[in-house]
């Protein structure tokens, strides 16, 4: 294609959402460029500038977790994290008896300036009748364990369950206070959240945890957006098939990745087809790496093939960011047969 392909405007992006037969599949986070990538293409990468990215994605102000003068940060004691392991095993919470202070002190989310470049992009994004989402990464199961490191945190849904909901809660009453300004400065129409739940092969905890210590929270967060309109959008790598029903009920409408590997998309797709939108992720650990340009076009037709319909219920995207080592021919052949408008 030697031609710019015209991106959807909000209108399309709803009816793929909502099931009311859009122009074409969107493509949101397909142009996902992960580790390495530059450094492998470099500037050549600006040629699929003509493939489009049909959702404008707002950045989400987080609190910080070191302090801020404007208090605009969770209230932690200091620990040095010069020799820690990993990013899961950074543990910043370090002693539940710091949960008190924690909760006491909230963020101060009255900063002033906080939403500016977003209001201002916003309103560009809609004069353009763009479909505009507000995104952070992290929330009531990546975020907790960024408090108290992951493998803590697994022990503490058995040995500490009150602190845990105390940390959600404050957590999850931060978010809300965000999300009320971000609605009535930035006007959403989308808000996109992360929390990987699965592993390679099943949740990172019971189903009965989750249901315990996460689903409430997303229903207290998501059911604040939908109560102004807003869309909720999940990405969650792995395996994560016990809870798609749980996350229907708690107000999710589109889901990201449906991790090849991991998941299978035929039963995916067999259960679940028409009750959520699927915001299906390409292959980006082997097929578009290592597999042929053909191959890369066929799995993207079997992508549609499998979730999608004329009615919609579907979203393309990378699975996750596509990596050094991937073929430039490979991305081509990819975001090419995205853009068919064939379902």
């Amino acid at each position: 294609m030697n031609f710019v392909i015209e991106p959807l405007n909000r209108e399309e992006i709803i009816k793929a959402i909502e099931f009311k037969s859009p122009k074409r599949i969107p493509m949101v986070f397909t142009k996902w460029w992960g580790e390495g990538l530059w450094e492998q293409h470099g500037e050549k990468l600006n040629e699929f500038q003509k493939y489009p990215e049909d959702v404008v994605v707002l950045g989400f102000p987080m609190p910080s977790f070191t302090k801020r003068d404007d208090g605009f940060c969770w209230c932690l004691p200091e620990v040095d994290l010069s020799k820690s392991a990993g990013h899961d095993a950074n543990v910043r919470l370090p002693d539940w008896k710091y949960i008190d202070a924690l909760v006491e002190n909230p963020p101060n989310v009255d900063i002033p300036g906080l939403w500016d470049d977003q209001i201002k992009r916003a309103e560009q994004a809609r004069k353009e009748g763009k479909y505009v989402a507000i995104h952070h990464w992290s929330l009531m199961f990546e975020l907790i364990w960024n408090f108290r490191g992951m493998e803590n945190l697994l022990a503490d849904y058995i040995e500490e369950p009150e602190n845990v909901h105390k940390l959600h809660n404050l957590v999850c009453e931060t978010e809300i206070k965000l999300l009320k300004q971000a609605i009535e400065l930035v006007k959403p129409d989308g808000y996109i959240i992360s929390d990987d739940l699965g592993s390679q092969h099943s949740l990172m905890m019971s189903p009965a945890h989750f249901r315990e210590f996460i689903k409430p929270y997303y229903e207290r967060v998501w059911g604040f957006t939908h109560e102004h309109g807003v869309h909720n959008w999940l990405h969650t790598c792995g395996c994560i098939n016990e809870i798609i029903g749980d996350l229907i009920e708690a107000g999710l409408d589109v889901l990201h990745p449906i991790q090849k590997h991991t998941m299978d998309w035929d039963e995916v797709a067999a259960k679940w087809k028409g009750k959520i939108t699927f915001w299906v992720g390409m292959d980006v650990q082997q097929t578009l790496r290592i597999g042929t340009p053909e191959e890369v076009r066929e799995e993207v037709r079997l992508m549609k093939r499998t979730f999608s319909s004329p009615e919609g219920g579907m979203i393309i995207a990378s699975g996750n960011g596509i990596v050094g080592g991937t073929p430039f021919e490979n991305i081509y052949a990819y975001l090419d047969e995205c853009c068919k408008t064939e379902f």
